[in-house]
């Protein structure tokens, strides 16, 4: 915990961002949705799936949230599946900024930080994609305007597969 929490510090003040090819299957994580339903990441074998490691504090995180919605509506019928990772350590800060950015697909709350540990996150915002076997595919650390065009690229070339 104290290690993401440095890394998450320091991430702040980067202005750079980086993205990469990964390998390898993706850990097999269990969380509660804001909903009160358990989403387990390998019960979604067979659909593309983004993870979006978010925090209401996370200022690019805010900035992508509508446009990760859109991508999902977009996408989704497609065999796409979204899901944000929240790392609030408050659930109200997460609901606050929920209440304020209405979204459709599940936000998970990883307050324990557990699955941020399994997928060695170092900075906010992370999206790791997953391709349909469930293996990572690529990784994309932090955001700037107009990078969701990198995402969909990614989206499109894995539900190609």
């Amino acid at each position: 915990m104290k290690k993401l929490l440095t890394t998450l510090a320091a991430t702040l003040f980067a202005v750079s961002v980086s993205a990469g090819e990964l390998s390898g299957k993706a850990p097999d994580i269990t969380l509660k949705s804001t909903t009160g339903k358990n989403v387990r990441l390998a019960d979604l074998k067979g659909k593309v799936v983004m993870v979006n490691f978010w925090a209401s504090w996370c200022g690019p995180c805010r900035q992508e949230m509508p446009l990760l919605e859109k991508m999902y509506k977009d996408y989704k019928d497609a065999g796409f599946e979204l899901l944000g990772v929240n790392i609030d350590a408050e659930v109200e800060d997460r609901d606050g900024f929920l209440a304020d950015t209405p979204i459709s697909f599940p936000v998970l709350d990883d307050s324990a930080n557990l699955a941020s540990e399994a997928f060695d996150v170092e900075a906010m915002p992370s999206s790791f994609f997953i391709d349909k076997d469930g293996n990572m595919t690529y990784l994309h650390k932090g955001y700037k305007p107009g990078e969701e065009a990198a995402y969909i690229a990614q989206i499109k070339k894995l539900l190609a597969k």
